[in-house]
């Protein structure tokens, strides 16, 4: 999170990543005043959730057609780049984890234990 160095009135006039005299003050990213500060509207920060989202929702589809190439064996797992097979690896973990915590939940139809 940054750090702000205020003016006399109490605005914001600079931004730190680490304290500095005058900048000791810790505020979110998110916050509505430091978003003003970069000139970024609430449209920018909708239409670049927007896109995580989309980039997310495009790794999923790349990870799982992935996987179909592997299981009809058109390429090994071992022939994806060193690091491509760790990203997977930790991916399919989470995936795993979260799975295992939904399991604990229920499926939200009503049928949790409490």
């Amino acid at each position: 999170m940054p750090f702000v160095r205020r003016d006399a009135e109490g605005n914001i006039e600079a931004l730190f990543r680490t304290p500095r005299d005058g900048a000791s003050e810790e505020v979110s990213t998110g916050d509505p005043e430091v978003r003003s500060f970069l000139g970024l509207s609430d449209a920018d920060g909708q239409e670049l959730q927007d896109w995580i989202r989309a980039d997310l929702s495009l790794a999923r589809v790349t990870e799982d057609l992935i996987d179909l190439l592997i299981e009809k064996g058109i390429i090994s797992f071992t022939e994806l780049p060193e690091a491509a097979q760790a990203k997977l690896i930790n991916r399919r973990g989470l995936r795993n984890e979260l799975s295992y915590v939904a399991s604990l939940f229920g499926s939200g139809d009503g049928d949790t234990p409490f």
